[in-house]
């Protein structure tokens, strides 16, 4: 999670930033046996003001890179201006 913490405040210095570890939710789901996390990110910056939800969306991966394919299974995202 600190590299995702790292990465998301870089790349949109937040004025919230809240990232919940859920992998514990889903053991014995196929997705969580990869060893790749379940999170819930909650995310308040002025970077996605006059954005549609998927252009942040889009944002957020990108700022994350290969964190979406090597350590995250599944992001749960709530985003604020």
């Amino acid at each position: 999670m600190s590299a995702m913490t790292t990465r998301l405040t870089t790349a949109f210095t937040p004025t919230q930033l809240d990232i919940i570890d859920e992998s514990h939710l889903h053991i014995g789901h196929a997705g969580a046996q990869s060893g790749k996390g379940h999170y819930a990110l909650t995310i308040t910056s002025e970077a996605f003001a006059g954005k549609s939800r998927l252009q942040c969306h889009r944002m957020i991966y990108q700022a994350l890179g290969e964190l979406m394919q090597d350590n995250i299974h599944a992001l749960s995202i709530k985003i604020n201006t």
